[in-house]
């Protein structure tokens, strides 16, 4: 059973950055893409990152300019660089990993952003 387990979230203050990882415990084929997504009290989960397996990036309007995804196959890990970090960005962050015929889903972690 493949597991994904995410690090790096935690409290900052805002205008700072946190880097989130996501590591899968053994290699996953036919992956189609990666992807962060989060969730706040009160809200439905939201796309905020994705990088397709052709390295097509697509973002959030929200997180536009200031999030960067990023990954390391030989690592199986997807990164989200969270920069100049904004009490709206507060909420769990969780990774997916999409494949052919599989979805996987990370445990999450907390990111709160102080004001």
């Amino acid at each position: 059973q493949v597991q994904l387990v995410e690090s790096g979230g935690g409290l900052v203050q805002a205008g700072g950055s946190l880097r989130l990882s996501c590591a899968a415990s053994e290699t996953i084929f036919n992956i189609l893409a990666r992807a962060w997504y989060r969730q706040a009290p009160g809200n439905e989960r939201e796309l905020v990152a994705r990088i397709t397996s052709g390295s097509t990036t697509n973002y959030a309007d929200s997180v536009k300019d200031r999030f960067t995804i990023s990954r390391d196959n030989a690592k199986n890990t997807v990164y989200l660089q969270m920069n100049s970090l904004k009490p709206e960005d507060t909420a769990v962050y969780y990774c997916n990993v999409a494949a052919l015929g599989r979805s996987y889903w990370g445990q999450g972690t907390q990111v709160t952003v102080s004001s």
